[in-house]
């Protein structure tokens, strides 16, 4: 049984497939941090991603670990702890470069796939229902006004980001909207057979509710 939520950020995609996978007691996957942490190490050995010869090898040796420690995720690279790093500013500001280039997705989309095949899961990103999954038993979009998300993510970063503002954050949403939504690769679009949930004026609760009423027992 495969899950996919989709959507853009500040929808409440990680906490809500985090929670549905949970009560369903299923595996759950972020691809979004997937991107991060190739993003992160991209940034670390300065590769150049219109360079072949650089960026094949790099795939290549990329080393990805999940590990569970006291029932949350923890992300690794090369055996480093990157959980909090590759929710950085530097990394945020350069994911959606990194993540519509044709050759990482290839790679990428390739391990969540066989992963997925394997696996009763809940898989959170942006093209799960459209191109990684296509055939998924349930798919979710989730979305919310753009001031609902903008304040939430505000809120995620403001203590670790002293000066970040909400309009600030406003303005990468809203760009991050536009460059993920028009790519070439993979964008960002609704599944013809996905449920569509409005997230702005639910609680957590409500929308986990709504969303395990999608999904057979």
């Amino acid at each position: 049984m495969i899950v996919t939520i989709d959507g853009p950020a500040g929808t409440g995609k990680t906490t809500i497939a985090r929670s549905v996978a949970e009560k369903l007691g299923y595996d759950y996957f972020d691809t979004g941090a997937m991107y991060r942490a190739v993003t992160y190490k991209v940034l670390q050995n300065k590769i150049d991603l219109s360079n072949p010869e650089q960026l094949t090898p790099f795939l290549e040796s990329f080393n990805f670990e999940i590990r569970s420690k006291n029932s949350t995720k923890r992300y690794f690279v090369d055996g480093e702890d990157i959980t909090e790093t590759i929710r950085s500013a530097d990394v945020t500001s350069h994911v959606s470069e990194v993540s519509a280039n044709a050759t990482i997705r290839q790679a990428l989309v390739r391990v969540q796939r066989e992963f997925g095949a394997v696996k009763k899961a809940v898989f959170e990103g942006r093209d799960m229902g459209t191109i990684v999954f296509p055939k998924a038993d349930v798919k979710i979009f989730l979305t919310a006004r753009p001031s609902v998300r903008a304040e939430r993510r505000y809120l995620e970063l403001k203590d670790s980001n002293a000066q970040t503002t909400e309009e600030k954050v406003m303005q990468g949403l809203l760009e991050r909207d536009h460059f993920d939504s028009t790519r070439e690769v993979s964008p960002l679009v609704q599944a013809e057979d996905a449920h569509l949930v409005d997230t702005s004026d639910l609680t957590l609760e409500q929308v986990i509710e709504r969303v395990m009423a999608l999904i057979p027992s």
